[in-house]
C-alpha cells in the first residue's frame, strides 16, 4: 500500500451580488483547487485524502491516533482558525484538543508536514492565516510573518535553485514563472533549496523524528499559472517533496 497523505484546505465558497440597474440577484459557487496536487501525488503511488476547508473545521483529526493514520499532512490555503475554532468550541464554549499543538507533536514523533503557499497559509491576506502564533510554527523551516505576507507579481517571477537537495533531484534549475508567493524568513536550521525574489521558495527542516517542507507559492492558480501546473516536472516535484518528508 502507498503512503497516505491528508491534504487539508484548497476550497472556497463564493456568494456574488449581481446588480443590473434597479434589480439585483445573487449567485453562489463552491470551488476547489486540489486537483493538480492530488493527481501528482496519486501518480506517484500516494493515497490522498482531501479535506476541504468547510469540513476540516470538525473533521481534521483531534487525536494523535487518528493523525498517525497519515504519513504526511499537507496544509494548503487553510487558516489556523479553521483548526483552532471547531464548532463545539465556537458555538458552545466546549473545550477541544488544540490541533495545531497536535500537528507539532505529530511531526516530532515522525510525521511529515508540508505547508503550501496561499491566501490563508503562512500569514496570508490581511495576516488572517495566523500560523505564526501557533505551535505549527515550531516545526516549519521558515519564520511566518505577523503582517500580510503576500508578494503579488502579476508580471511573473522565476524561482531560482540555490542548493542541492534530494527532493529536487532531477528537477531542472530553469523554473516556470509564478505570479505570487508568501514572504517568509528562513530559520537557521533550514535548508533553503530554492528562492524567489531572494525569499525562501522551497525549504526543508527536521524536527524531532519528523521532517517538514514549505513551498511558498500555491499548488494551483492564480499564483501557480497554467505554465507551472502543467510543467512536465510538476508531478515529480511534489512527489519528491512529500517523499522527503515521509522518510524515517
Amino acid at each position: 500500500m502507498g503512503k497516505k497523505v491528508l491534504l487539508a484546505g484548497e476550497s472556497w465558497m463564493m456568494y456574488t451580488t449581481h446588480v443590473k440597474g434597479f434589480d439585483a440577484f445573487y449567485t453562489s459557487k463552491y470551488e476547489t483547487g486540489e486537483k493538480w496536487l492530488k493527481a501528482a501525488l496519486e501518480e506517484g503511488g500516494y493515497e490522498v485524502e482531501f479535506l476541504p476547508n468547510h469540513l476540516a473545521t470538525d473533521q481534521f483529526p483531534f487525536t494523535m491516533e487518528e493523525l498517525k493514520q497519515y504519513d504526511c499532512v499537507i496544509l494548503s490555503d487553510i487558516g489556523a482558525n479553521t483548526l483552532l475554532l471547531p464548532n463545539p468550541t465556537f458555538d458552545t464554549s466546549k473545550k477541544m484538543p488544540n490541533r495545531c499543538n497536535l500537528i507539532r507533536d505529530y511531526v516530532k514523533e515522525g510525521g511529515g508536514l508540508v505547508m503550501v503557499g496561499g491566501y490563508l497559509t503562512f500569514s496570508g491576506v490581511d495576516a488572517k492565516g495566523k500560523w505564526h502564533d501557533t505551535a505549527v510554527q515550531e516545526v516549519l523551516p521558515v519564520e511566518v510573518l505577523t503582517v500580510d505576507d503576500r508578494m503579488e507579481h502579476c508580471e511573473g517571477v522565476k524561482p531560482v535553485t540555490i542548493a542541492e537537495h534530494e527532493a529536487l533531484a532531477g528537477i531542472p534549475t530553469e523554473w516556470p514563472d509564478v505570479l505570487g508567493y508568501n514572504k517568509t524568513i528562513a530559520k537557521p536550521e533550514a535548508c533553503v533549496a530554492a528562492t524567489v525574489e531572494g525569499d525562501p521558495f522551497i525549504a526543508f527542516g527536521s524536527y524531532g523524528k519528523g521532517h517538514s517542507a514549505v513551498i511558498t507559492t500555491d499548488c494551483a492558480p492564480h499564483w501557480a499559472p497554467p505554465e507551472f501546473c502543467e510543467w512536465e516536472y510538476y508531478n515529480k516535484l511534489w512527489q519528491q517533496i512529500v517523499g522527503w518528508t515521509v522518510q524515517k
